[in-house]
């Protein structure tokens, strides 16, 4: 079996006399933006094959001017480009060169598998030609001679003709559309093989030869066409999670224009701004903001609560969330390509395109198997030649060494076990942004949380509300509406009805709090230290987070305390996250006090409380320093950094936008048993990735010599080409079974309680 994709060539031929490449302007337009002048470019590539097509793929477009960047993900046949400026490289044209028609990428929808077909028909035509064949080898075996001999072995060249034509073709296309474009792939020494094996074969035919070898020319196209339908297949139901993920998205959405018509627009087509109209039973299309209606909401997708919420006007939605009950009418504030179910999509499918170090090495050796393979098996032959001085038999050493090398285990090693982790995860609400990120968390000894909002649910309540100023009560709420602070946000709930107090300027000083200017006077609502910069009066209060205040010039007018509750699940999560050996650290920007009543509920050995964003980056400097391998999880803004820092970082769905893009894990649920779950399967699957690729290098190690010494036929090679491949897609599989009993305990135990506590 190889890892390249049938029929990919034929789709070439016959598109590249009809296809319109795409402009420069329509790349442009296809293109998203990533932020600091950076963009990417999705391309389908069809005829990407193997490691060596992606490699060679991968250095060509790196090499253009402004080209950031391109990654290569062999399941879904695309290609991500990154690159920078006014002018669109041409990426299209260098894939032109090397062979590779690129199209703007355009998923496809509940359309046939139009591979699989291709293979099944070519299985059965090969299969069934082996099999005669088969047959009248059975009579030459058993003594047939002369006049008969020939007719059988005649008969048998007629039959190979049509399976070798039909069933062959996908490699032989393969192969030629390697070699006119100076390339290799792993099809050319298969391609060489089959054909040396016919040609040998009807060479005997022709001179009256007692042996001839038509019956493994084909069993061989028939036990290679078996292992590609199975690896087609396999990889299929593993990427079942990003397909139907990718059917959630709505096709379109009714819109609703300022003059009062409504046009049905597809998806593609939907704008930030634009006003749409959701019935009951419809999917929301893209990310938006109620502006009238009340529904219930299936947000199972992002959260992975099935009870249905209630919602309003003025609540954010995500797109592909299902709309129950009642109509609403959204403002769009994303695009598709931008919204929350397109960007849960492109992590799934990132998952596999990772350049981990095992898929380097992989990808190394695959990328020099087509040269060193022919290599071994013409000196192979020459060797033969020269010690038995016996032709045919030299030649059929050769063709067995060129079946059997194959390193298609190898380069099936690491992706088939990524994609299937990945699934997994998907599984239980946690989306992987990189394959490699994988790898990493394996290797973690320390995981660093943050509180509030991570360890705690981040949704403080205020309960002092009743002994401050009511006046002082509302200026404060006025100045948090400003703010998506936790804090903040429990304290803009207590806004007086009606108008609202009106700041000259408001700014929000991440870590700190929010200052804002009236009538000449200064106003600060946050940290103690921050805000009452001219009296620091009290202690930090009793209820924690009371070091919150709102501060007139300097002089603190209010306090405000809060109470907040623990994750269901944090404290079983800790102790799991010990009993596999890693060790748990708390940080947080909260007080000595209430990050100590935290530590002790949930046995958190050492916490650092009163940090700000620098800190937590700082503490994280140190432990790496320390030669630790750190996990960070958290969520926020002023995680931000700290995400960034560490070796590895997972995030909520429900953090900022820029907290999950720095973040490697984004976890859908409210749970935190998915932090030990992706260390669990991340770790299997490192373990399984490692028997792969012992897997591979033993089998060449044994089966190369045993066929170099003469001791195959190349229908045994066949087999055992397949059967190595095969080994190493089943090992990869046992990760669908592995059972996670200590998570699903974890996930069933309920560890809650109130307390006070603060970021």
């Amino acid at each position: 079996m190889s890892c390249c994709a049938p029929g990919a060539e034929l789709a070439l031929e016959l598109g590249s006399a009809t296809s319109v490449l795409p402009s420069s302007q329509e790349i442009r337009l296809a293109s998203r933006s990533l932020g600091g002048g950076l963009n990417q470019t999705d391309l389908s590539v069809p005829t990407v094959h193997c490691a060596a097509c992606i490699q060679t793929i991968e250095t060509a477009l790196a090499k253009l001017d402004n080209v950031e960047g391109a990654r290569v993900n062999l399941s879904t046949k695309r290609v991500a480009i990154r690159w920078r400026g006014n002018e669109v490289p041409p990426f299209v044209a260098a894939l032109g060169r090397l062979g590779y028609e690129a199209h703007l990428f355009a998923p496809e929808v509940d359309e046939k598998d139009k591979t699989l077909a291709e293979l099944i028909r070519a299985v059965a035509v090969a299969g069934f030609a082996a099999g005669n064949i088969m047959l009248l080898s059975v009579s030459v075996w058993s003594g047939a001679e002369g006049a008969t001999r020939d007719l059988f072995h005649w008969v048998s060249a007629l039959i190979a003709i049509p399976a070798l034509a039909f069933a062959g073709g996908i490699f032989f296309r393969s192969a030629w559309n390697a070699l006119r474009h100076g390339r290799m792939n792993m099809d050319v020494p298969i391609a060489v093989g089959v054909s040396l094996a016919y040609a040998m074969s009807l060479f005997e035919t022709i001179n009256h030869g007692e042996h001839a070898y038509f019956d493994a020319s084909v069993s061989l196209l028939f036990f290679l066409l078996i292992g590609r339908t199975l690896d087609h297949v396999m990889r299929e139901r593993a990427r079942t999670a990003v397909k139907s993920l990718s059917q959630l998205a709505a096709r379109g959405a009714m819109v609703l224009r300022r003059d009062g018509a409504r046009d049905y627009l597809p998806v593609g087509e939907i704008e930030p701004g634009m006003q749409l109209l959701i019935a009951a039973g419809e999917r929301i299309p893209v990310d938006g903001k109620i502006i009238q209606g009340a529904s219930d909401l299936d947000f199972s997708l992002v959260s992975g609560e099935s009870t249905p919420k209630n919602v309003a006007s003025g609540e954010v939605v995500q797109a592909g969330v299902l709309n129950l009950t009642g109509p609403l009418t959204i403002e769009a504030t994303a695009a598709a390509n931008d919204s929350f179910l397109a960007e849960m999509v492109r992590l799934m499918e990132a998952a596999e395109g990772g350049r981990a170090h095992y898929r380097r090495i992989a990808d190394r050796v695959s990328a020099l198997y087509a040269p060193v393979v022919h290599l071994t098996a013409f000196v192979t032959f020459l060797g033969w030649v020269a010690a038995t001085g016996d032709w045919h038999r030299a030649m059929t050493i050769a063709i067995a060494v060129l079946i059997i090398t194959c390193p298609c285990a190898l380069g099936l090693a690491v992706p088939i076990v990524q994609v299937v982790a990945a699934r997994r995860l998907f599984e239980n609400g946690i989306m992987v942004k990189d394959g490699s990120a994988m790898e990493r968390l394996a290797t973690i000894d320390t995981a660093v949380f943050d509180k509030t909002g991570t360890l705690t649910l981040g949704q403080p309540r205020l309960v002092n509300a009743g002994s401050i100023d009511p006046i002082m009560l509302a200026i404060a709420a006025d100045l948090a509406t400003h703010s998506r602070h936790p804090f903040s946000k429990a304290i803009a709930g207590f806004a007086a009805t009606g108008g609202r107090h009106k700041f000259d300027a408001v700014t929000e000083h991440p870590g700190f709090g929010i200052e804002a200017t009236d009538a000449g006077s200064t106003w600060r609502l946050g940290r103690r230290g921050w805000a009452g910069w001219k009296a620091r009066t009290g202690g930090e209060g009793k209820h924690g987070y009371g070091g919150t205040v709102l501060t007139k010039n300097g002089m603190i007018v209010a306090s405000f305390a809060f109470e907040d509750a623990l994750r269901a699940d944090a404290g079983s999560v800790m102790a799991q996250l010990n009993d596999a050996g890693v060790s748990v650290e708390m940080l947080s920007g909260d007080t000595a006090d209430v990050c100590g009543d935290v530590a002790r509920i949930l046995a958190i050995d050492r916490f650092v409380p009163a940090l700000l964003p620098s800190g937590k980056v700082e503490r994280i400097e140190v432990l790496t320093k320390a030669g630790h391998k750190v996990l960070m999880v958290g969520d926020g803004l002023n995680d931000t950094p700290a995400l960034g820092a560490a070796h590895v970082s997972i995030a909520p769905a429900t953090a900022a936008d820029i907290g999950r893009n720095a973040a490697d894990f984004v976890f859908l649920r409210e749970s935190l048993s998915a932090v030990p779950l992706a260390l669990d399967v991340s770790r299997k699957a490192g373990r399984l990735i490692r028997q792969n690729i012992a897997i591979a290098i033993i089998y060449n190690a044994v089966a190369v010599p045993i066929a170099i010494f003469g001791n195959v036929t190349p229908l045994i090679a066949a087999v055992a080409m397949s059967a190595s491949s095969l080994l190493v897609i089943g090992n990869g599989l046992r990760l669908q079974g592995f059972r996670l009993a200590e998570l699903t305990r974890a996930s069933s135990a309920t560890h809650s309680g109130i307390h006070p506590s603060a970021r």
